[in-house]
């Protein structure tokens, strides 16, 4: 389709975002349409805010957490010790049963 089959654009404009690493990114909006605060850079994928002196700092990540590090977050070893014996002696009663 071309663009006299689908009329004028609507007018645009232009706007600066900054990411932490000085990246400029520079989408166009429509001149009617509300401008996001933070837009994602698209040479880093870093948020990026419209002050160039003071750009959105880049998030924190957090690294990967296994299921066995997130068990040790909530139980110490002594209670790692009980619930095992208690699984221990539970199997060993279900094999003496005939």
């Amino acid at each position: 389709m071309g663009e006299s089959e689908r009329g004028e654009s609507a007018p645009r404009r232009r706007v600066s975002y900054w990411c932490a690493n000085a990246h400029e990114s520079r989408p166009s909006f429509a001149v009617e349409a509300d401008v996001p605060e933070m837009w994602d850079c698209p040479r880093c994928g870093l948020p990026a805010g419209r002050d160039e002196q003071a750009p959105p700092a880049p998030p924190r990540n957090e690294p990967y957490k296994t299921h066995l590090a997130y068990v040790k977050e909530r139980r110490s070893d002594a209670d790692g010790e009980a619930i095992l014996e208690e699984a221990l002696t539970k199997l060993r009663r279900q094999r003496e049963e005939p």
